[in-house]
């Protein structure tokens, strides 16, 4: 088999077992291209992965997999995994409709054994398998991937403590690279340098009960080689412990001080060609805006303080942790830490924001209820990547937030609609100081600014409020561009709909209730799961007051939505003017009626 055919005829675990060892350094050479080709054409997490080449190579060829259970934490690191299990056909459909998934995914192969892309959680699984393992008499080994960037979590510690006291054979591969996104923070980053550095005067795993093979180079096979079979070999949990570089092999990950390309956005589509010679300036990302913003508050209030749970810069913390280093915290991937660690702050007499994707924060639900609301206090949580985020997947579109967070007593959740609202509602969730606030907004950049015809309260009226609009639009955060164009549809076809957006969508204010019952129909608009959302809410109180006004909720389903770009899912669940026009008709005239004839009946 000549070298450029090397990745071609890999197409299963089995197929690597049967490569002499000198042909494995051009096999890596070529998965390293094969990603940077592909990656940074898809976007996605190409750091991760070309740290980890070498590393998955050799753990499937010394184990069996699917029978030797493989686990990876975080699941973004196993696009060479998936490329050497028979995917790297469909490579190029990574993180994209009908393709596959930039994480382990049960639907596309028996090696993916569990689906996790949150970190912190493969060591649970390990000793959860390896125990049912022994339960029901299979001798299996279980391999857990773990970064150092995950040991920071607390899950990670809870599974460790119960893995070292048993005599399973759990072989915990330590991927130290010394980051997460950001550089691994705390005394365990101080422990494990000093075990690289061959300083350390104890090894705090040895304590907890596994053996320790290491310092392993994580690029150099020969050393993998005989470590992993070491491991193979002992009786009872094991650490190998491999450093690895992340972003290995590609000059420009490697010289990225501030992630190592961790994650790259797909490459740009080619310019359409137009004989407009205007356009319209482009609107800033929401991350960029909210960190400008909180920066500057920073400047004007000294009890501001900021957290991050190792995501200094995605969530957008950057400006401010250079304007003011000793008032940004980073805790490691501990989010439950974080937010209790909020509330103590809060206690202390600050104002604590906790900068957190959605989708990382129901990890630390019980905190929020327990220890920031049960005792009032005032911390923020401004949430990233709320609803839908496109080609993340279902364990990243944040759509949980609203209805998980309505129940906390005492909590404000704000919507922003665009970046105007956005730093005026920072502003106004800084302000309060009894209890704890939410702000939520998506990924990417936040739609033109919508004007303000009439506040009433703390509502804005997108479209003048006429007597005779039987229709209320209520949209939650940039929602309200998609009410704002179906209005303007409706318009067109003789149908007046008021458009009111509430800022604060819970609790829900007076005056909002007031436009409710002074409509005959209310659509509601979130990319929220519709179970316990803004529609729910709206639905029940108009019900507890005994207004007549039909409900009709319009948001996510209660179930998990696939990949895909964000219009498209809007889309796809009927979250576009289109179908906001489309409900408007069918409810306002008997069901089935048809849209020319809805117009007609309209015009009359």
């Amino acid at each position: 088999m000549s070298a450029p055919e090397l990745l071609h005829h890999v197409t299963s675990p089995g197929d690597l077992k049967v490569l002499p060892g000198e042909a494995l350094p051009e096999l890596a050479a070529q998965i390293r291209r094969r990603l940077i080709d592909v990656v940074t054409r898809t976007g996605g997490h190409l750091g991760p992965n070309l740290g980890v080449v070498e590393l998955t190579i050799a753990i499937h060829r010394e184990f069996d997999a699917p029978r030797d259970a493989i686990v990876w934490d975080t699941g973004h690191q196993s696009y060479v995994h998936k490329i050497l299990t028979g995917r790297d056909d469909r490579l190029e459909q990574l993180r994209t409709a009908g393709g596959i998934t930039g994480y382990p995914s049960r639907a596309e192969s028996s090696f993916d054994i569990v689906e996790n892309s949150h970190a912190s959680t493969a060591l649970s699984y390990a000793d959860g398998l390896s125990r049912g393992f022994e339960m029901t008499g299979r001798k299996r080994r279980v391999v857990a991937v773990v970064g150092d960037g995950s040991l920071t979590g607390g899950m990670a510690w809870e599974a460790l403590n119960n893995i070292g006291a048993s005599d399973r054979p759990v072989i915990v591969v330590l991927n130290d690279n010394g980051r997460s996104y950001d550089p691994t923070v705390g005394a365990l980053a101080r422990h494990l340098a000093e075990l690289r550095a061959g300083t350390a005067t104890s090894n705090l795993l040895e304590s907890l009960g596994f053996g320790y093979i290491g310092v392993v180079d994580g690029h150099d096979f020969r050393a993998l080689d005989k470590a992993l079979k070491a491991a193979r070999a002992h009786t009872g949990p094991v650490v190998v412990h491999v450093v690895t570089r992340k972003g290995c092999g590609y000059p420009p990950a490697e010289q990225d001080e501030a992630d190592r390309m961790h994650t790259v956005s797909p490459a740009p589509a080619p310019a359409a060609v137009t004989d407009d010679t205007t356009c319209e300036p482009r609107t800033e990302a929401w991350t960029t805006v909210f960190g400008r913003e909180l920066a500057a508050i920073g400047e004007e209030r000294a009890d501001i303080v900021a957290l991050t749970a190792a995501m200094r810069l995605p969530t957008g913390l950057g400006a401010f942790g250079e304007r003011f280093p000793h008032r940004l915290v980073d805790v490691g991937i501990a989010e439950q830490h974080a937010v209790t660690c909020a509330a103590g702050l809060a206690t202390s007499g600050l104002h604590p924001v906790v900068a957190i994707y959605s989708t990382f924060l129901g990890r630390a639900f019980d905190q929020v209820l327990m220890d920031v609301g049960l005792h009032r206090l005032p911390v923020t949580f401004v949430l990233d990547r709320s609803g839908v985020t496109g080609p993340d997947g279902p364990s990243h579109h944040g759509m949980w937030d609203v209805s998980m967070l309505r129940g906390v007593p005492g909590i404000r959740i704000a919507a922003p609609r665009d970046s105007v609202r956005l730093r005026e509602l920072l502003r106004e969730a800084l302000a309060h100081e009894s209890g704890p606030t939410v702000l939520r907004y998506p990924k990417g950049r936040a739609p033109a600014p919508i004007c303000v015809h009439t506040r009433i309260g703390t509502v804005d009226l997108l479209t003048p409020h006429q007597s005779c609009s039987q229709v209320l639009v209520v949209p939650s955060g940039p929602l309200a561009t998609v009410a704002v164009e179906a209005a303007r549809r409706l318009a067109g076809m003789g149908v007046s709909a008021t458009v009111a957006d509430p800022r604060w969508i819970h609790p829900l204010a007076p005056e909002l209730m007031t436009l409710v019952a002074d409509h005959q129909v209310v659509i509601t608009l979130e990319d929220n799961a519709i179970g316990g959302g803004l529609g729910a809410a709206l639905s029940m109180a108009a019900h507890r007051a005994g207004l007549a006004t039909r409900v009709i909720p319009m948001g996510l389903p209660v179930e998990f939505v696939p990949v895909g770009e964000r219009a498209d899912l809007l889309a796809r669940y009927g979250l576009d003017a289109e179908h906001v026009v489309d409900t408007v008709l069918a409810t306002r005239w008997r069901r089935g009626t048809s849209r020319a004839a809805a117009v007609s009946l309209a015009s009359t």
